[in-house]
């Protein structure tokens, strides 16, 4: 869920009461994931469990209970055909009514966990991967050795920073992020390679290292980073090309897509079968 709708959730909550409804778990195929939530007030929905008829009947639920009515804490719904479903998998969602009372620790426990990404380079590929992560489960740190090249607005998981040399910043990134390589100059995207890979030779602690660019390029890279000392195993920990290999395109949205997709298909977190 953005950030957004947390935000409009809570500054409703100062106005009226809502039913939360929550995926405390789930066996089999499901549609949505443990924690995915929707606050149901007396006349809308923000967020969702999933759609269909389970949400329906969560819905009509959760507006019973915002009536007055009682219940278990959490119901379980298989779905099947009862609910006009053929996942096939069973979910059990939690009911919770909130108030103003509870909207300071609700942004604290709805937050969804973020993924680091580092991304160095503010030129048309790294403006379109900024627009393309802001909705998504990451907290992204764009670097660049230019002054003004950021846009004034930012999403609200993106922070901007310069650094001069560019290389600089690996140092400090926080552990476990996936960096993405795009500078606007091939000697500055070498430069923080190296430095990506000096830091895995010390912490091996950056589970990704993307490189823009082709196989050619690569091959280039390769062969200076190897008169770097860089050993074979370490130069494996570099992927270049980065996207999906399946889709096709040079225009900055359709690679920003990609990788975007390569970057969710490496996602930490365990998510259920659709």
């Amino acid at each position: 869920m953005t950030r957004e709708t947390l935000d409009l959730v809570t500054a409703r909550l100062a106005g009226e009461d809502a039913l939360l409804v929550r995926v405390d778990a789930w066996q089999g195929s499901v549609p949505r994931e443990t924690g995915a939530w929707m606050a149901v007030f007396a006349g809308d929905v923000l967020g969702t469990v999933g759609g269909g008829h389970l949400e329906l009947q969560a819905i009509a639920e959760a507006r019973r209970r915002l009536a007055g009515g009682s219940g278990e804490p959490v119901l379980r719904y298989p779905l099947g055909p009862s609910l006009g479903q053929c996942c096939g998998g069973v979910m059990h969602l939690s009911f919770e009514r909130v108030g103003a009372a509870d909207a300071p620790a609700l942004a604290g426990r709805l937050a969804q966990p973020r993924i680091p990404v580092a991304l160095f380079g503010g030129g048309h590929v790294g403006r379109a991967l900024v627009g393309a992560l802001g909705p998504l489960p990451f907290a992204v740190r764009w670097i660049d050795s230019r002054d003004e090249i950021f846009p004034a607005e930012l999403p609200a998981n993106v922070a901007s920073e310069h650094s001069d040399p560019v290389q600089a910043a690996v140092a400090d990134l926080a552990a476990g992020s996936h960096v993405l390589v795009m500078s606007f100059s091939h000697a500055e995207d070498l430069d923080i390679v190296a430095a990506c890979l000096l830091r895995q030779r010390a912490l091996g602690d950056l589970p990704f290292i993307g490189l823009i660019g082709s196989k050619t390029k690569w091959a280039t890279f390769r062969h200076r980073l190897e008169q770097r000392s860089f050993s074979k195993q370490e130069l494996g920990q570099v992927t270049c090309p980065i996207g999906l290999a399946g889709i096709k395109g040079k225009q900055p949205e359709v690679i920003a897509v990609s990788v975007a997709a390569q970057l969710l298909q490496l996602r930490a977190w365990e998510t259920p079968e659709h």
